[in-house]
């Protein structure tokens, strides 16, 4: 046959890299040289285009049969064999071993052979020096404590205890740990359990970034694009979240999506916002489980300041406690609510599955079918709590279905499309699907427009599989939302269209774990850590979440903050302009409230008129009508109309009863305005100088008046006295009881 001679050089570690190619000539030769600078020889036969036509792949005239591989050999250092390769695998004591090993050795220094067999040659030396063994034992026990530490801190609740876990970690962080090292480094960004150092944080990531990390990689662009710690360059931000996205960090890739799809510090590319949007969607739908993940809770810090409680759909503890108090009391309806509460989290509430179970089983047990549903979810799914079971599952699905539950029916829909704990039977999930999407049931409308998409048990029906997807997607399932996505973004059943795919995608990416981040934001909001809260909302705003973007701006609107006060309002200015991109009404009235005023920039009445008409047309903001009625009544950045001016007065207080106070009390200034410019426009002085007031009443007219006015002033008084005739005395007041005696300090008042 054909033999290949490898050539070896010695690695700066004292290891030996072998490298080998083999090519097979078009002509008979004896040797060549490849363009990798490795010999090659083919010896032994005749090597013709007859050999070549099985490898059609050539370089250089070659044909390739083999492609380039390295090996990184260990040397044995001392022992009975030092400077010899190792070899792999080797026998020692009946079994092989393809790597070195810590076996037979009680000092753990790794160690290997450099023959086949140990038991008979004994020839063998250390894979590492003293150093590099000690280094090595330092990393593993780095990485156990680690593990330890990190764990502990999944496993609790309690702040002052994780607290204590990331000043471990901090210590783990000391030692080298590159996850360590980033953990600790965004918990110093964000002021989450350790005090907040944005200077020590950017050393950390530097460091980090340099080792060729993608989260402090990713890290650093957040610096740049903010202008935390370092100044401002949205060119090298895009450089570092460049390398963050190729490192594979899904932040990065959803800052970028964000970036070229409204054009910040890059071009305006659809496409390329879809190519990363749809990376990190496709990663975040492949997490949703049955069960549907975690709520996601936004709210608007402007709303919660303005109107306390009413937009922010958060629970208050006292309610919550409420709501316990009558499941304890056995309120079926109070059971299965904070089952669900717990099942999904949100609203206040931490995500516990036990507690979940607990509730739902309650529930249950008192016959109520939602409860039989949910507990097949939570056994269909598993969880830490719950193990998986589906023959448990599929006993409470059938209970709730057979009882016309629609989630019931959805989950034994979905039994029979997978096969969980009965055979796979298309028809029968098709006819259990359709009666939970009859009823309303999100998951059953998903499913079928799946199974129409698909082709499964059912012809394959594009139109059909929109129509479950669109109703799905209404209740906000994000699994529809993925599935329309795709449908846009390849023209399947519709038309393509980038821009709505790109919407699509970046909801569903919005839904990501990292979306956890805007609660933790608005925790420390609440307890008044505004640049803890200001960090957090700032990165969440750069990764395109709207809400963040104006509670950035919000807080820098509202209070001092790690920015200096001559940045704060161009901050804030450009925050609000992202959110009215993204169709916020009241940042787009923010818009012109700070043109109007001269906020972070020069006054200009004539943009801020653009804003208010944005508003009022796009969105029909009242606000944004009183506000440019004003401005038609001044003639500020618009030529200066009362008839127009009355106008949008008027459909300012039609677009909202809260607005129709300041719009009565507009038109009476405007009314009189009006009327003052009409009496100047008659010329009063010269009408009255015209008029002879002895012709029109008579010689003795002035007499008469007087009459007249003292009449109506002697009723006024007549009747005032009347009045007061007829109020009642009012009667002595009873006589007051004695003093009731304190009460002693130790016992109870009565009730």
């Amino acid at each position: 046959m054909f033999s290949v001679y490898g050539q070896s050089t010695d690695d700066n570690d004292g290891s030996k890299i072998m490298a080998g190619h083999a090519y097979v000539p078009d002509a008979q030769t004896e040797s060549s040289t490849t363009d990798t600078g490795v010999e090659s020889e083919v010896e032994g036969i005749q090597m013709g285009s007859a050999v070549c036509r099985l490898f059609p792949v050539k370089v250089s005239g070659y044909c390739v049969i083999f492609s380039l591989v390295f090996i990184k050999v260990p040397v044995a250092i001392g022992g009975t064999a030092s400077g010899e390769p190792c070899i792999f695998p080797f026998l020692f004591q009946e079994k092989e071993y393809s790597e070195c090993t810590t076996e037979g050795r009680g000092d753990g220094r790794l160690w290997c052979a450099t023959t086949y067999n140990y038991n008979t040659d004994k020839k063998w030396g250390f894979c590492e020096t003293e150093e590099q063994a000690e280094q090595r034992r330092l990393v593993e026990e780095a990485e156990e404590q680690y593990q330890d530490a990190i764990k502990m801190i999944n496993s609790t609740n309690r702040r002052s205890q994780k607290n204590e876990l990331y000043d471990r970690l901090l210590k783990v962080a000391e030692m080298g740990h590159a996850k360590a090292m980033e953990k600790v480094a965004y918990a110093m960004l964000f002021g989450d359990y350790l005090p907040q150092s944005i200077p020590q944080a950017k050393e950390i990531f530097e460091k980090l970034a340099l080792e060729g990390s993608p989260k402090a990689q990713t890290a650093l662009g957040f610096l740049y694009a903010a202008g935390l710690g370092v100044n401002s360059s949205q060119a090298k931000a895009l450089v570092y979240y460049t390398f963050g996205a190729l490192g594979g960090n899904l932040v990065a890739h959803m800052i970028l999506g964000y970036r070229y799809w409204g054009g910040v510090g890059v071009p305006q590319s659809c496409e390329s916002a879809l190519t990363h949007y749809r990376l990190v969607a496709n990663h975040v739908a492949s997490d949703v489980s049955l069960t549907g993940g975690s709520a996601v809770q936004r709210i608007r810090l402007l709303d919660e300041v303005e109107s306390p409680g009413s937009s922010s759909g958060m629970l208050e503890e006292d309610l919550i406690q409420y709501y316990q108090f009558l499941a304890e009391k056995g309120d079926v309806q109070a059971q299965v609510g904070l089952g669900q509460l717990h099942l999904h989290g949100g609203r206040g509430v931490e995500q516990n599955h036990q507690r979940a179970y607990e509730y739902f089983n309650q529930a249950a047990n008192a016959g109520n079918t939602h409860a039989m549903a949910f507990l097949g979810k939570m056994y269909s799914e598993g969880s830490e709590y719950v193990a998986q079971n589906n023959d448990t599952a599929l006993h409470y699905f059938k209970k709730a279905a057979d009882l016309g539950n629609p989630v019931g029916q959805s989950g034994l829909g979905m039994a029979y499309l997978y096969g969980r704990g009965v055979p796979v039977n298309y028809d029968l999930a098709l006819k259990y699907f359709q009666k939970a999407a009859e009823q309303g049931w999100v998951d059953g409308q998903l499913q079928l427009g799946t199974m129409y998409y698909n082709g499964i048990g059912v012809k394959r029906d594009y139109k059909q599989a929109l129509k479950f997807f669109n109703l799905a997607s209404q209740a906000g399932h994000i699994l529809a939302f993925y599935n329309l996505a795709q449908m846009h973004a390849t023209g399947t059943g519709v038309m393509r269209s980038c821009h709505t795919a790109v919407e699509l995608f970046k909801n569903v990416c919005e839904r990501g774990r990292w979306s956890e981040r805007l609660m933790a934001a608005y925790g420390s909001f609440k307890e008044g850590d505004m640049d803890s809260a200001l960090v957090q909302y700032l990165l969440l705003s750069e990764q395109g979440y709207e809400v963040a973007q104006s509670n950035v701006a919000f807080i820098l609107d509202q209070s001092e903050s790690i920015f200096n006060e001559n940045e704060t309002y161009p901050r804030a200015l450009l925050h609000w302009t992202r959110a009215a991109a993204q169709g916020y009404t009241v940042a787009r009235i923010k818009l012109g409230d700070y043109h109007f005023y001269g906020y972070g920039t020069d006054v200009d009445y004539e943009t801020a008129v653009i804003h208010y008409r944005l508003a009022s047309e796009q969105q029909h903001s009242a606000q944004a009508m009183f506000n440019l009625g004003y401005m038609h009544e001044k003639g500020l950045g618009i030529k200066q109309d009362i008839h127009l001016a009355k106008r949008f007065y008027d459909m300012a207080a039609e677009a909202s009863p809260d607005a129709q106070v300041p719009v009565f009390l507009a038109l009476c200034k405007l009314g009189l305005i009006y009327a003052l410019e009409y009496l100047q426009d008659l010329n009063l002085k010269d009408l009255l100088s015209q008029v002879d007031l002895d012709q029109l009443l008579g010689p003795e007219w002035d007499l008469y008046l007087m009459t007249v006015i003292a009449l109506l002033l002697g009723t006024v008084i007549a009747y005032r006295q009347r009045q007061h005739q007829a109020v009642p005395r009012a009667p002595p007041a009873p006589p007051r009881p004695p003093a009731q005696p304190e009460q002693p300090a130790g016992e109870p008042e009565e009730q």
